[in-house]
């Protein structure tokens, strides 16, 4: 019998208020938008939704607050397959909160306000760890308190279970040896540069910077591209650059977290860096397909059509 892969995302949970506009505003200039919207968000949540889509068994941890946002969240990630026993509910606090802007084009600015994300602590992902010792792969994102992601990492691989990082957002401050410790990482092209000094405007210049991502320790590296697709990078081995599949574009919202889920989840099943990284840019190129964040996310069976749709026309 087919056991689903087991995975534990700790991270963010976020209400999302989306404009839409025909254009992003330039510094102190108002645009008038088309449209507004409440969606389902947060780093950490969007993967956990994505994972379940694609046929994991997901478990969340995390904090909501004790607002009408912490409710309709809790319920959500139910709804979607997501189990939610470990988010708490935090007294007299705001539930994360995104304010995000998308224009036309599909391209977004992202303000994000942690709210409840920030309570999240080591002694909360401790008081887990036997969920997060019982999985198949961890999953961690940049939008609850650094420490946080580091106990959630060290728990991990003190029972030999996958680590995988997402560094966003692009860390601010210097990144401790400690998060390097993670056994995949899966930057996009902006928290590449913060994390590495290296500006990545092509394929060549993700190698270099994977490099160096792999001389502090990390064992996978997996940079994300957006329409250029991602570069694999195993430790000892010829990077390898995955197209991403052509598709228009609607929204760019979580497109990110789409990809990393299915990253973690074709991982775990067992499949190659390189096949797991195809895997993932279906996945990532069909969110940018429709509008939202975790409503974004595709099944599998799309994923799966994608990938057959794209090996027909090569």
């Amino acid at each position: 019998m087919f056991k689903p892969p087991c995975i534990v995302v700790v991270g963010s949970i976020n209400m999302d208020l989306v404009a839409r506009m025909p254009r992003l505003p330039r510094p102190g200039e108002t645009v008038q938008g088309s449209a507004f919207s409440e969606v389902r968000g947060g780093k950490g949540a969007n993967q956990a939704v994505a994972a379940a889509r694609l046929g994991a068994a997901v478990t969340m941890i995390g904090r909501v607050g004790d607002d009408v946002f912490g409710r309709l969240l809790i319920a959500s990630l139910k709804t979607e397959g997501v189990r939610p026993q470990h988010v708490q509910v935090t007294p007299k606090c705001p539930s994360g909160l995104a304010l995000i802007g998308v224009d036309d084009s599909g391209q977004n600015a992202i303000m994000v306000i942690g709210g409840a994300n920030q309570r999240l602590t080591p002694l909360d992902v401790g008081s887990h760890s036997a969920t997060i010792s019982a999985a198949d792969a961890l999953l961690v994102q940049l939008e609850v308190p650094l420490v946080t992601v580091l106990a959630a990492v060290h728990i991990a691989r003190q029972h030999g279970v996958l680590t995988i990082l997402d560094p966003a957002p692009a860390p601010d401050c210097q990144v401790p040896d400690a998060l390097y410790a993670v056994d995949v990482i899966s930057p996009n092209q902006s928290e590449t540069e913060s994390l590495t000094g290296i500006a990545v405007d092509s394929v060549a210049d993700s190698a270099r910077a994977a490099a160096i991502l792999h001389e502090r320790g990390v064992r996978q590296v997996v940079i994300k591209l957006g329409e250029q697709g991602a570069l694999a990078s195993q430790h000892g081995a010829e990077a390898i650059h995955v197209s991403a599949p052509q598709v228009r574009v609607v929204d760019t919202t979580a497109a990110g977290d789409a990809f990393t889920a299915a990253l973690a989840v074709a991982l775990v099943e067992g499949r190659s860096l390189a096949d797991a990284t195809r895997f993932a840019c279906a996945a990532g190129s069909l969110a940018t397909t429709r509008p939202g964040a975790q409503d974004a996310m595709p099944s599998r069976s799309e994923v799966v059509a994608e990938l057959v749709r794209v090996r027909g026309s090569a």
